[in-house]
């Protein structure tokens, strides 16, 4: 990528939830824009931490000892090995930064496909 991201452009061009779209690449790391609403599964990610920026709306992010909520320029680093269950009760837009190919799902037979805008 050598042009700048719109992130609002990026996301009005898609409207499912929970499936993150790839906008921009460094370091073997993939720079995503997803939107949220509802429950998303319990899961972990064994390999990697887990980065959550919060764009628009409100975000939960539970965990099995408490929850952390999240609103607009707020951030959240789920780490590595630690389940938990993102939960939005209105459409929220969010940032996530990942290593290239991890699954969302932390299984990669469940995961959502990756795309990239």
């Amino acid at each position: 990528m050598h042009e700048k991201a719109n992130l609002a452009e990026k996301l009005a061009q898609f409207s499912d939830y929970f499936a993150p779209r790839t906008v921009a690449r460094f370091n073997d790391n993939d720079v995503m824009v997803a939107k949220l609403h509802g429950e998303f599964i319990w899961h972990t990610h064994d390999e990697t931490d887990d980065f959550f920026l919060v764009l628009s709306g409100r975000l939960v992010i539970r965990l099995r000892d408490r929850e952390v909520v999240l609103g607009p320029g707020e951030l959240f680093v789920v780490p590595r090995g630690v389940e938990h269950q993102p939960y939005a009760a209105e459409e929220t837009h969010i940032l996530l930064i990942e290593p290239t190919g991890t699954p969302n799902t932390g299984d990669a037979t469940t995961a959502a496909p990756r795309r990239t805008l």
